[in-house]
């Protein structure tokens, strides 16, 4: 790719393009000036919320002054059906955001344990394709579990959102050859969501050819959650920048990378 194609590489979903390949929730920040500013060094595509949380009160975090902070950044919302472990309230969860937040867009999360947070690989399908027949734009929640992933775009997710490892646990990417396998398989989008811990898990799977990044605790938890949304961002971009180059092949043995045609040692090689 040369660098005007690489200078005009957009994430696309569901045919609306994005400048950043960064997308950021707004949860377990220290305050909301730390939300802020670490929003605004990010410069995520899009900033997830929860119907939930809006819905708290008006206390400093939660409420008005929380939806006031973040619509003055003037950032796409969106909204997840987080805490939904029926279809039905994820649908209801659903119906509500678009009212509150007016955007056909969704996150959907449908939480099939406690414990490990993992989806409901059975009930998430249905989910999505009832989601979509109501005219949402879908980004689903799931495992890396190639079979669920060919069903959930068969029935017209456009993009979809595979977990590298249980939400919180920092781990990075637990099973690399099914996400590589993932992304092989499937040509719509695929951005992961949950499981990053560091800059570097971000931008190995972007190295991989997957197309985004939906961050939270790690940033938000960080002893300095601006500098790391900031190292996300660079990070991303520059997995991003090297899948599109083309990285070079792994080697079992070594391979000189300067010419050695005139040298002694090649004389004596006989050359």
């Amino acid at each position: 790719m040369n660098a005007t194609n690489v200078t005009t590489d957009l994430l696309t979903l569901y045919g609306t393009r994005f400048p950043s390949r960064l997308l950021l929730g707004t949860a377990r920040y220290p305050s909301p000036k730390v939300l802020e500013q670490a929003v605004r060094a990010a410069e995520p595509a899009m900033l997830t919320v929860s119907l939930r949380r809006q819905s708290s009160g008006h206390n400093e975090i939660g409420g008005q002054p929380f939806w006031d902070l973040l619509a003055q950044m003037h950032i796409p919302f969106l909204p997840n059906t987080a805490g939904c472990h029926t279809a039905e309230e994820v649908f209801t969860t659903a119906m509500m955001a678009r009212e509150v937040f007016d955007t056909e867009w969704i996150k959907l999360e449908l939480i099939g344990d406690d414990y490990t947070l993992q989806p409901d690989t059975l009930g998430i399908v249905g989910a999505a394709e009832r989601l979509l027949r109501e005219g949402f734009k879908v980004l689903p929640y799931c495992t890396e579990d190639l079979v669920l992933c060919r069903r959930l775009v068969d029935v017209g997710c456009e993009a979809i959102m595979p977990w590298a490892a249980p939400i919180g646990t920092g781990k990075g990417a637990m099973n690399p050859y099914a996400l590589k396998l993932l992304r092989e398989r499937i040509a719509v989008p695929m951005l992961i969501d949950a499981g990053i811990g560091l800059p570097s898990h971000a931008c190995q799977v972007m190295e991989w050819g997957f197309d985004g990044i939906l961050l939270n605790t790690a940033v938000a938890q960080a002893a300095d959650p601006v500098v790391l949304a900031k190292a996300f961002a660079r990070a991303i971009e520059a997995g991003r920048l090297a899948y599109l180059g083309g990285t070079m092949a792994e080697r079992e043995s070594a391979e000189a990378s300067t010419p050695v045609v005139g040298t002694p040692f090649w004389h004596n090689a006989g050359g």
